[in-house]
């Protein structure tokens, strides 16, 4: 079968097609298309991989590059007989790194407190509440997400950027997929480091990780559940973040698999347990944990390899019956270590910890899933 595209704007990145027939995958190499004139592009599939109707989209590479109408929405999936033989398609747009962004989706930024007590450690911290955009006019119960580093996931002005979760949770809205209540605690600044490293005084002289790992679960996480509506139990309940902050969470899923079932881990400082001796509680029966992991290939010679060693060790703590995991690994070759990249993964790992149970794109909104594995 043939599939002929012609793209109202000019742009010279990689076309790729995608549908029911390569599982969604937006990056397939088998699938991009071949340029043939200036906006003329297309691709020749062999019959025997496609079903009898075939759903599709083109993307620029992912679905943060997906196709749009002229009007900058989500198109619905294309569909067509196999038995077409040869099909020609328009695309009018080009989604770029997730945007246009909605501002009738965006979440609700709160300020739960700008000192919220912390009695494990006692200080004081500010903490963040995103909700879902229709969340004062609905009366539903979410999901919760616990996010360390508060200053660089949404506010502007930060030192190193921010990873955009208020628009990234716009489009997973616009897309069905934003029924998420966001949970974001500001790091202490100068105790940064000893609050998120868990018990390694060779690294920051008086680690308080666990102290602070007690706070989140203990105090924290009651607050929010008798203050929100949450969904309280631990198949809802998530919790992340990145570099130090990733560590930090794996120590909490680990140690309190009982309260988190997800884990956000990007570019974690894996080289604080580069034997991954990470303690964990001890169960007959092992909680079922959904672990995201994400790194880019240019964060440092060792991040890559961290990783899979680290994918290794879950391996055989299952083996042993230790641990019970699905982890999904997401490498980016060309990730630096920086918010830049952390805010274009966070829609992926958001869908991947909270709607894996969709297999396929709905009719008319696809899945932003990651490359599969």
């Amino acid at each position: 079968m043939k599939f002929e595209l012609h793209t109202a704007e000019q742009d010279e990145r990689i076309i790729y097609i995608t549908g029911n027939f390569n599982r969604w995958n937006p990056r397939d190499q088998r699938f991009r298309l071949t340029r043939k004139d200036i906006n003329q592009y297309f691709i020749e599939i062999e019959d025997h991989v496609l079903p009898g109707l075939v759903e599709y989209k083109f993307t620029k590479g992912g679905w943060e590059n997906v196709e749009l109408d002229h009007q900058g929405n989500i198109t619905p999936n294309r569909k067509v007989l196999k038995s077409a033989g040869t099909v020609s398609d328009t695309v009018e747009k080009w989604r770029l790194n997730w945007g246009p962004f909605k501002a009738e989706y965006f979440p609700i930024a709160e300020i739960i407190s700008d000192k919220f007590y912390i009695p494990q450690l006692d200080r004081y911290r500010k903490v963040w509440a995103l909700l879902p955009y229709d969340y004062y006019t609905s009366d539903k119960s979410y999901p919760v997400l616990y996010l360390q580093d508060a200053q660089n996931l949404f506010n502007e002005g930060s030192d190193y950027g921010n990873w955009e979760i208020d628009k990234k949770l716009s489009v997973l809205t616009e897309y069905g997929r934003g029924d998420v209540i966001i949970i974001a605690i500001e790091h202490g600044s100068d105790d940064r480091i000893k609050e998120y490293i868990f018990d390694n005084d060779h690294v920051a002289n008086g680690s308080e990780g666990k102290k602070y790992i007690r706070f989140i679960t203990d105090t924290l996480k009651p607050f929010v559940d008798r203050n929100y509506r949450t969904k309280k139990d631990r198949e809802n309940t998530g919790i992340g973040g990145s570099s130090l902050g990733a560590l930090i969470s794996i120590y909490s899923g680990f140690l309190y698999p009982e309260v988190y079932s997800k884990l956000l881990i990007f570019s974690p400082s894996l080289w604080v347990e580069p034997n991954n001796n990470f303690p964990m509680m001890n169960f007959k029966v092992p909680f079922r944990t959904k672990i995201y992991l994400y790194g880019g290939a240019q964060e440092g010679s060792k991040m890559v390899k961290r990783i899979h060693a680290f994918e290794e060790s879950m391996k055989r703590w299952e083996e042993k019956h230790l641990f019970d995991c699905e982890i999904r690994i997401s490498i980016n070759p060309e990730g630096t270590h920086s918010e830049f990249y952390w805010s274009q993964e966070f829609p992926r790992a958001i869908e991947w910890l909270y709607y894996n149970n969709i297999e396929n794109p709905v009719e008319v909104k696809p899945t932003q899933d990651s490359i599969k594995n």
